[in-house]
């Protein structure tokens, strides 16, 4: 879970258009983020919640600009099949 406090939720929420219950429900992992609202959360946060923390199986295939910023994730090697 990302650590967001609730009234900090609320004003997210609201800066981004979102319902703070919705925002809640992505950033607890219970729903994806949209991804026309992960810059904008982005923004709301003044980057402390980044793309790849909302989007951490995709944000790649998204934004693959992000991939050469030296604070990115380590790309996640693909898991090799049992032979």
């Amino acid at each position: 879970m990302i650590p967001i406090t609730v009234t900090e939720r609320m004003r997210i929420a609201k800066a981004v258009g979102m319902h703070e219950q919705y925002l809640y429900q992505c950033l607890t992992g219970r729903r994806p983020v949209p991804i026309e609202r992960c810059v904008a959360i982005e923004r709301a946060t003044e980057g402390r919640v980044m793309r790849w923390d909302l989007r951490p199986a995709d944000w790649r295939d998204i934004w693959p600009e992000l991939a050469e910023r030296p604070d990115a994730p380590a790309a996640t090697q693909p898991q090799q099949e049992a032979a």
